[in-house]
């Protein structure tokens, strides 16, 4: 049955109005598309034309965003396609749950939220937990989430130092005819740890706690041999660890430390047969509660939309292909 759902429009300027509207009414249009509705804008009211059910998904959609636009949130298309995903499942109001929840602020004073409920659950996991595993695609905010809480911890004086170290697992041969010493020719495999620090201390503030030890970023081969305690510890790019490298760092851990390890057992580096130390590692600790494990899906990728399209196309590919060969 078609039905026409009258939403009263409780935008207060043109600024709210173009950002629920979104550049030639694009987010309005998003709305149509994925909730099978028509919409047309009388005065101030939002007529909503279509099936029933569909009319009430997009006004759910709407005044979520509505009230977003009011507490100064971002409405982009990312960020609609998720509230409607959301709303499908009953679960839209849990947008405020996700939204209001600060995690950390950047040294330029930007608030650092959750975007997705996926997010949410992973940075509630390294708050409970002392070790850490989160899995999932490009894009979901797996190291940049766990480099926000290093630093709060830091800040907070919970810790007294912070470890990021990821495999250079290119390096074997192609290592040597790299220019520089060794810490020169890791450091192209070291750059987005980088980044996401200078984001929260700053360049001054970083290289003064570099100079101190407070802040280490080295390769995953400097931690043998090493007890690492009073620290927050990040193993990047997990997947490209070898069963006996990823053995070799979770024995390192210490008293009064938290460790993260994130990576996407889909993109792994190393040669051909060699098995990945995180999918191993998933397996053999899965049976202990005391350990955090998270899956990120393409529904929490936080990137360009597309790259979430593009995601979910990989996916659907490998499981046809998986699914083909059994």
């Amino acid at each position: 049955m078609v039905q026409v759902k009258k939403l009263l429009l409780s935008v207060d300027s043109m600024d709210a109005y173009m950002s629920l509207f979104g550049l030639n009414d694009q987010n309005v249009a998003l709305i149509e598309q994925e909730c099978g509705v028509t919409i047309a804008l009388r005065g101030a009211e939002l007529a909503i034309s279509g099936q029933t059910e569909d009319c009430e998904l997009a006004a759910s959609v709407i005044e979520k965003l509505i009230d977003m636009i009011h507490h100064h949130d971002l409405v982009d298309r990312t960020r609609i396609r998720y509230a409607i995903a959301l709303a499908r499942e009953g679960k839209v109001d849990m947008i405020d749950e996700i939204l209001r929840s600060v995690v950390a602020i950047t040294h330029r004073g930007k608030q650092i939220r959750c975007k997705t409920l996926g997010q949410q659950e992973y940075v509630q996991a390294i708050r409970d937990h002392d070790l850490t595993f989160a899995v999932g695609p490009a894009g979901t905010g797996k190291t940049y989430l766990a480099m926000a809480l290093a630093v709060v911890a830091l800040k907070n004086k919970e810790i007294e130092r912070i470890v990021l170290t990821r495999p250079a697992v290119e390096a074997g041969e192609k290592l040597g005819f790299l220019p520089g010493d060794l810490t020169q020719k890791v450091d192209p495999y070291l750059r987005p740890l980088y980044d996401a620090l200078y984001d929260f201390m700053g360049v001054d503030s970083y290289q003064k706690m570099l100079e101190r030890g407070v802040v280490e970023v080295a390769p995953l081969a400097y931690m043998r041999g090493r007890t690492l305690s009073d620290s927050f510890i990040i193993l990047d790019e997990a997947q490209n660890t070898t069963s006996e490298q990823m053995k070799m760092f979770l024995t390192r851990i210490g008293f009064h430390s938290k460790v993260v390890v994130t990576g996407d057992i889909t993109q792994t580096d190393l040669p051909y047969g060699k098995k990945s130390g995180l999918g191993e590692a998933l397996e053999i600790l899965k049976d202990i509660p005391a350990i955090g494990k998270v899956y990120l899906t393409h529904k929490d990728v936080v990137r360009h939309e597309l790259v979430q399209q593009i995601v979910q196309a990989y996916d659907a590919y490998y499981a046809k292909d998986k699914e083909q060969k059994q």
